[in-house]
């Protein structure tokens, strides 16, 4: 192996005695790139934000923003980094930094890089193009804007949801994206998309009683595991990430998965989904493209998208979690976990996966190597978060439902719960009082007094056991009501 290095705004910059938890904020730091911030340090509020080159769907490379403050810089040997820095300068502005300055945007200018570089990525986006003009009503009333979060200019607000400006001054930064046309024509960074993002190589880099190794195939990283059981798997590193950093972790050895080719399938059969654990959710959304209607309710609730940019459905569901968001939708759908090892493969229901807390059947030297969603889907599907903020939060609750209701008659129902027991689970209760019952207000009153007896909640800082009894029930409530069967409809 090569000794790891990561290119920075175009500059090759060696990793030589960088210990293997560094994260990429504070080396960015320390090599003298002050841009980037840490504001949180839990990937909260993006004033770490930085730009890297990775694969693209609809081109060979993507600008993609990351939180500098959860990836640890070992993980970016060989990669390329882009910092506010590297952007532009005061002399020669970038066009986001020109935007955020001339209406502006930049307030105290602590947050100012971060938010650059978010709005930088969706800046090149490959397929942001104009929104069409929106069609004169039929009343001969003014048009209507549209949506409120993509302007004019086809630039998804949601890119910056993990951005926070700290004297509020949102208004005059959603001026400036909105403001942003496409990219020249001898725009250096729009140009580098069309050329393919660098190889990822193995890397290991050790020192301080710890060690970061990259494996470069899944049968390297299963052999490996197989003697080093006690190994961490680090994905996206949005878990691991806050650990480190509030938590001062330390892992004797990590080996690195997030980039094995075998982990990033996707694979659209005729009566499954198999979706590799590697991907993150930001690749999940756009290779789904809308065909599993409840991920396309969770994943705007899920973080934001500098978070959904590095997280993946292996480490949500390997950390065991029992408020990670994707359980409760993936339990909805009936899904199961592919899980590899030296000795070969198995696939678990995810329903049986979770045995306690932060624990499941995953043995010594396994990794999730996949999830599978069976289908059909579901004919009603909905996702439900209660939290104290709509996005970027963590859930106090999270219900995920999936039924087929046919001549007004629940034939299946499956209901998953994240945030009222030490594992996510399925609300099996609930599930058997509307199985076989009509579609309708009282058997949705039963069974929501059923689903509040569900799971054993807790007093915590995020709320009480008994409001999230309550919202389970309301949960149920909220969901018949969007979700009435026909004959109900004007009733």
């Amino acid at each position: 192996m090569q000794s790891p290095t990561v290119t920075v705004n175009g500059r090759e910059l060696p990793l030589s005695g960088v210990a293997p938890h560094t994260t990429a904020l504070d080396w960015l730091r320390s090599s003298g790139l002050l841009g980037a911030k840490e504001g949180c340090a839990e990937g909260e509020c993006g004033a770490c934000s930085v730009l890297v080159a990775r694969p693209g769907l609809t081109s060979p490379t993507q600008w993609t923003a990351l939180n500098a403050c959860l990836v640890p810089i070992a993980a970016l040997d060989g990669q390329e980094l882009v910092t506010a820095e590297g952007l532009g300068t005061s002399r020669a502005l970038h066009p986001v930094q020109r935007e955020m300055a001339v209406r502006g945007g930049s307030q105290c200018g602590y947050c100012t890089p971060g938010f650059v570089c978010s709005m930088a990525a969706e800046y090149y986006r490959p397929d942001r193009a104009p929104l069409p003009e929106p069609a004169p009503s039929s009343d001969g009333s003014a048009p209507s804007d549209g949506d409120h979060l993509h302007g004019p200019n086809g630039f998804d607000l949601h890119a910056l949801s993990g951005n926070l400006c700290r004297c509020t001054g949102y208004r005059p930064i959603r001026d400036a994206a909105y403001a942003l046309g496409r990219p020249a024509a001898d725009d250096v960074l729009a140009a580098r998309r069309d050329q393919p993002p660098p190889a990822v190589p193995g890397t290991r880099l050790a020192g301080g009683g710890a060690e970061f190794v990259r494996p470069t195939s899944l049968a390297e990283t299963l052999d490996l595991l197989a003697a080093r059981p006690e190994a961490l798997l680090l994905a996206g590193s949005t878990d691991w990430g806050v650990d480190v950093n509030l938590r001062a972790a330390r892992a004797a050895l990590v080996v690195a998965i997030d980039r094995l080719p075998e982990l990033r399938t996707f694979d659209a059969g005729s009566d499954v989904l198999d979706i590799g654990a590697a991907l993150t959710l930001t690749e999940v959304e756009e290779l789904v493209q809308g065909r599993v209607p409840l991920l396309s309710e969770l994943f705007p609730q899920f973080a934001s998208r500098l978070i959904r940019n590095g997280a993946t459905f292996g480490g949500n569901l390997g950390t065991g979690s029992p408020i990670g968001d994707t359980p409760p939708a993936l339990l909805a759908l009936d899904a199961s976990v592919v899980l590899a090892s030296a000795a070969g493969e198995r696939e678990v229901l995810l329903a049986e996966y979770f045995t306690g807390y932060r624990t499941s059947v995953r043995r010594p030297g396994e990794l999730i190597r996949a999830v599978r969603i069976p289908l059909p889907q579901p004919g009603l599907v909905g996702f439900y978060k209660i939290a104290k903020r709509r996005f970027d939060d963590i859930s106090s609750v999270a219900v995920g439902f999936g039924l087929d209701v046919e001549d007004g008659v629940v034939r299946r129902a499956r209901i998953g719960l994240g945030g009222v027991a030490a594992t996510p689970v399925r609300a099996r209760a609930t599930e058997e009082a509307l199985t076989g019952r009509p579609w309708d207000d009282g058997t949705v009153l039963e069974a929501a007094r059923v689903m509040a007896t569900e799971g054993t909640p807790l007093d915590d800082h995020r709320a009480s056991a008994a409001y999230r009894a309550a919202m389970l029930g309301q949960a149920l409530i909220k969901f018949h009501a969007r979700n009435r069967a026909p004959q109900e409809v004007g009733a």
